[in-house]
This record gives C-alpha cells, sequence and structure tokens, in this order.
C-alpha cells in the first residue's frame, strides 16, 4: 500500500498568510513516491506576482485597448505643445480616416498646392493675360470645392446627415459638376 499523503492546511483568503507576499508561507505534501511535493514559495524567497495566462475574449481585450490606448494618449498629451497636439490629431487621422476619405484628401491638398502656385505666378511674373489666370485660378478653387462637397457626402460619419443620397449619386454630381466647371473655364480663356 502506498505512503498516504500529508496535505496542510491551504491559507484561505483571511490568511495573513496570503495578503502579505513576504510571509507566504509553504505547505508541502508527500509524493506517493516518498518525496516531499512543495505547494507556494519558501519563505526564504520573494513572492513575486506572476502574469496571467488567461486570455480574455476579443471583444474585451480590443475595448481595454482602446480604453488604454486613450488614457496613455490623455496622460501623454500637454495641450500646451503643438507638437503633441498635432502629432495627436495625425495618428487619430491615420487610424480612424477611411482611405477613400484619406485620397479625396490628397487631391484637395494637391488642389491647394496648384491655386497657391498659380497665385505665385501671377505675382512673380505678371497676370498678363488675365482671363487665363482668373479662368486657372477658379477651375482650381471651384474643383477643391466639389471634392470638399464629394468628401462631405461620401464620408461614413456623415451618413446620418445625406442618408438619401448614395455615395454613386454624390459621385454622379461630382463628376456633372466637374464637367461643367470646366467647360466655363476653358470657355472663359478664349
Amino acid at each position: 500500500m502506498p505512503p498516504k499523503s500529508r496535505v496542510s492546511a491551504i491559507p484561505t483568503p483571511k490568511d495573513p498568510a496570503i495578503t502579505s507576499p513576504s510571509t507566504f508561507k509553504s505547505t508541502s505534501s508527500t509524493s506517493s513516491a516518498g518525496g516531499p511535493i512543495t505547494f507556494g514559495h519558501s519563505s526564504s524567497t520573494p513572492y513575486t506576482p506572476k502574469p496571467s495566462t488567461n486570455t480574455p475574449s476579443k471583444s474585451s481585450s480590443t475595448a481595454a485597448g482602446k480604453s488604454a490606448s486613450a488614457t496613455s494618449t490623455k496622460q501623454q498629451l500637454d495641450p500646451h505643445n503643438a507638437g503633441d497636439v498635432l502629432n495627436s490629431i495625425w495618428r487619430k487621422y491615420m487610424e480612424q480616416t477611411p482611405q477613400r476619405v484619406k485620397l479625396m484628401d490628397a487631391f484637395m491638398g494637391f488642389l491647394i498646392v496648384v491655386g497657391v502656385l498659380q497665385f505665385l505666378y501671377c505675382l512673380i511674373v505678371g497676370n498678363f493675360p488675365f482671363n487665363a489666370f482668373l479662368s486657372g485660378f477658379s477651375a482650381t478653387v471651384g474643383q477643391f470645392v466639389l471634392t470638399a462637397s464629394l468628401r462631405i457626402q461620401t464620408n461614413p460619419e456623415n451618413k446620418s446627415e445625406f442618408g438619401s443620397i448614395s455615395n454613386e449619386r454624390a459621385f454622379a454630381d461630382f463628376v456633372f459638376g466637374s464637367l461643367l466647371l470646366h467647360f466655363f473655364c476653358v470657355n472663359f480663356i478664349n
């Protein structure tokens, strides 16, 4: 007959051995082979908790990750430092903005650069064919306005305001308005 194992009393949550990590007592038992089995840590080594290996569900980990990142962002963000504020805005824009909206934003940025270059050319070189400058600059500004309208109508965040207008309808309006705008600009050049 194998020797009986002797199990010491297991500490309960009310026991001071559990509440204080440095006083965590080891308990032992005798195995069927006759050797001691140790439960817990010996009093000579300090108790260090190990990270949990439990894996929470995906939705709770995602929510916890978002709240933790939001908390860390709020703690690290200095409202008096313009660099921190701009960096935070850029990170949120890159994470939350759909690719289609980013593409329209890039086109609108291009239109701004073209408009500024046309205006600088007019200031530096002169505006001899003034109707050509007006035509080109108004085409740039008009295309910017039409693109901004398309961006507003197709942005998923604005579905509540433009629910009756589909993305295809908004794009068709954009194309029609662009053709009409450029028709008038070409005719204005003379």
